[in-house]
């Protein structure tokens, strides 16, 4: 049974840095593009971070130059670096593959707000 599990979001406040984890089981992990998805309250789920296979990384123009993803392969897991978090950043934030074929975990909240 494939599972994605979320952690280390939290409220922080504006200008400041969070590391997000997710453990990835029951899948084989590195052969998957992985990617960091948000949804914000009233908006559609969007994709912010990806990283192939071979670690090459993309970024929505909303966060390029603020967060940094990146994979551990031997610990099947992907990380989201943020940095300088803008109250926009406000978001349950959810990893699965590029495209998403994983079921959905529970996502982990991320409040900038001061």
């Amino acid at each position: 049974q494939v599972q994605l599990v979320e952690s280390g979001g939290g409220l922080v406040q504006p200008g400041g840095p969070l590391r997000l984890s997710c453990a990835a089981s029951g899948m084989i992990f590195s052969i998957f593009n992985m990617g960091w998805y948000r949804q914000a309250p009233g908006k559609q789920r969007e994709l912010v971070a990806s990283i192939t296979k071979g670690s090459s990384t993309n970024y929505a123009d909303s966060v390029k130059g603020r967060f940094t993803i990146s994979r551990d392969n031997a610990k099947n897991t992907v990380y989201l670096q943020m940095n300088s978090l803008k109250p926009e950043d406000t978001a349950v934030y959810y990893c699965n593959s590029v495209p998403s074929f994983v079921s959905w975990g529970q996502g982990t909240q991320v409040t900038v707000s001061s």
